[in-house]
């Protein structure tokens, strides 16, 4: 297996496609003061767009969003957040609600911000599908410089879409960059049905309160897959689950440059998926373990990683600290697990 070449940044290079219009929210009646439901007027806004879209304008302010109803996005649009702008989910009690909803659409752009999610406040116990942006069965989005935390469910999650005769659409060509994902409850990013994303300079930390609890989780719903995925240059830590997972019918997935370190769980852990690199990462302090890898994974590279202190720490006859040494293992019904003496271990 070829170890994977650098790629360039996306977000920018891959401009999305939308008209020139521009509207802002507080033109259809968005108060950004923090109490009033801010919902409406967004979704105004946004349907106030022309056909050949355009970018909705977010100034600076608290916008309370009822995630229930959801701020639904349409194809060629930006919303643009300026840095003072955050999307408050308002309380609620269901099991599913996304404060931006990106379904079935097509060259949708997202910057900006904050978005805040009302874990601390939830009126419910169940349920695990509070996201920040749920993103499903759509092409060519991007989502970058914003930073969403205290989500019920995912930061964000990506995933495919049944059309009106069941078949599934994936969502493809999803850039994820600069983004900051902080203390969500489920995962920070969901990776499900999709072929072709991307996620470059980010930072997925804190996540905990439900399984699986990891920083990143591929892990696409049977009935399909996630193929061609790219993490580089992503700090992942303080998960409660794994930093990184790979988890079944996941393909060609490369995990590169990134840091990984300081989660409860492996810092990666794959299960059954295939034909995936793991190389040139910081991989270290993480409680289970370096690398997992688990029963069905085919065809893994792990080359150029630098592992220090991983898995259970231990005491020495003199009552010292002993390091975690469980930097890869590697378990039964595996096949083609190359780990490269590239790899340095720092012990």
């Amino acid at each position: 297996m070829l170890l994977a070449a650098a790629w360039p940044s996306l977000a920018l290079a891959q401009a999305r496609q939308r008209g020139g219009t521009a509207i802002e929210v507080r033109a259809h009646g968005a108060r950004g003061d923090g109490k009033t439901d801010d919902t409406r007027a967004f979704q105004q806004a946004i349907d106030a767009l022309p056909d050949a879209g355009g970018t909705v304008q977010v100034p600076a302010g608290d916008y309370l969003i009822d995630a229930v109803v959801g701020v639904r996005l349409r194809s060629r649009m930006h919303l643009a957040l300026a840095s003072g702008a955050r999307l408050l989910a308002k309380p609620n009690a269901a099991e599913r609600a996304y404060v931006l909803n990106a379904h079935r659409v097509e060259q949708v752009e997202i910057s900006g911000g904050r978005i805040i999610g009302e874990r601390a406040a939830h009126k419910g116990t169940t349920g695990e599908w509070g996201h920040g942006v749920m993103i499903r069965g759509s092409t060519g989005v991007s989502v970058h410089d914003i930073h969403i935390s205290h989500c019920w469910g995912d930061g964000i999650s990506i995933g495919g879409a049944n059309d009106s005769g069941g078949a599934i659409a994936p969502s493809r060509d999803v850039v994820i960059e600069r983004v900051q994902c902080v203390g969500n409850r489920r995962q920070g990013l969901t990776i499900g049905r999709s072929r072709r994303v991307r996620v470059f300079d980010s930072t997925f930390a804190d996540t905990g309160g439900t399984l699986p609890g990891c920083g990143i989780d591929i892990e696409p719903d049977a009935g399909d897959i996630a193929d061609d995925v790219r993490i580089e240059r992503c700090t992942v830590h303080g998960n409660r689950g794994a930093g990184i997972q790979l988890y079944k019918r996941v393909s060609n997935a490369v995990v590169r440059d990134c840091t990984i370190e300081s989660n409860r769980g492996h810092g990666i852990l794959t299960l059954g998926a295939s034909d995936c690199v793991i190389e040139g990462n910081r991989i270290r302090l993480n409680g289970l373990g370096g690398v997992g890898v688990r029963p069905g994974t085919r065809g893994l590279t792990i080359a150029r990683n630098e592992f220090n202190d991983n898995g259970p720490r231990g005491r020495t006859p003199d009552g010292a600290t002993r390091k975690g040494k469980r930097h890869v293992s590697i378990g039964e019904s595996t096949v083609s697990i190359r780990v490269d003496k590239s790899n340095r271990y720092f012990d």
